[in-house]
């Protein structure tokens, strides 16, 4: 994706920020949208069909995570958070609903300009060399329709939850470092807590595991990171 030709919408209720946002954006020649309410932001979304969205979190008439989780229920869409709120809990609520990357407010446009550079040189698409189901007794992972199966029964993933999947069962048996995962799976130098990895993780061992807390599929390695399994037993 040409990031300068981008589609953005930005959602915030204010209009403050959401002016400084969308003009700055358009100066950098992005196309852009923008919504003061969850309502409208759906709308718009539906029209606009945006490849990223800047979200905030509280809204007079929604919360930004549930807008975020609706908004990539049936798209591959970025998200991107933005909020106030600056607490490790509220990050993972956000991360847990599927979102790409957090900024908090108070924030500097060139750091804005750098997550959303980053987020956009992210590739949700996949080349022929990997287009094949990823088969592993009864879990399948298909990176053209980016489903999940288990038993034939449709496992929901977020968007990133799904690209962590797929990269480490892509590559069973290594052992990746957080940081590694970070600078593949995000796709750039992530500046934030790497614990995030850890989140996402957890995320998908309670949806493709038998028993979280003894994972068949993807293995702690400790002192280093993690790694996907091969010759186990799906639940």
């Amino acid at each position: 994706m040409q990031t300068g030709s981008a589609k953005i919408l930005v959602v915030d209720d204010d209009p403050a920020i959401r002016n400084l946002i969308f003009r700055f954006l358009h100066q950098k020649k992005y196309q852009v949208e923008a919504a003061e309410t969850g309502e409208s932001a759906l709308k718009l979304f539906e029209q606009f069909n945006p490849d990223l969205v800047i979200l905030d979190v509280n809204l007079p008439d929604a919360l930004g995570y549930n807008l975020c989780e609706e908004m990539q229920s049936n798209t591959d869409v970025f998200i991107l958070m933005l909020t106030s709120r600056a607490d490790a809990a509220d990050k993972k609520e956000g991360f847990l609903k599927g979102a790409d990357d957090y900024l908090t407010k108070p924030f500097d446009l060139q750091e804005l300009e750098y997550r959303v550079k980053a987020i956009l040189k992210r590739q949700r698409t996949v080349n022929n060399s990997e287009k094949q189901p990823l088969t592993f007794n009864n879990l399948v992972i298909d990176p053209v329709r980016r489903e999940v199966k288990i038993k034939e029964s449709l496992i929901t993933l977020t968007a990133l939850e799904f690209d962590l999947l797929h990269f480490l069962a892509s590559r069973p048996g290594r052992v990746w470092r957080r940081e590694e995962l970070i600078q593949n799976v995000w796709d750039y130098e992530y500046v934030g807590d790497q614990r995030v990895v850890d989140v996402h993780i957890g995320q998908i061992r309670k949806k493709i595991e038998l028993d979280s807390s003894e994972p068949s599929f993807i293995q702690t390695v400790r002192g280093v990171g993690y790694k996907f399994e091969v010759g186990v037993e799906a639940n």
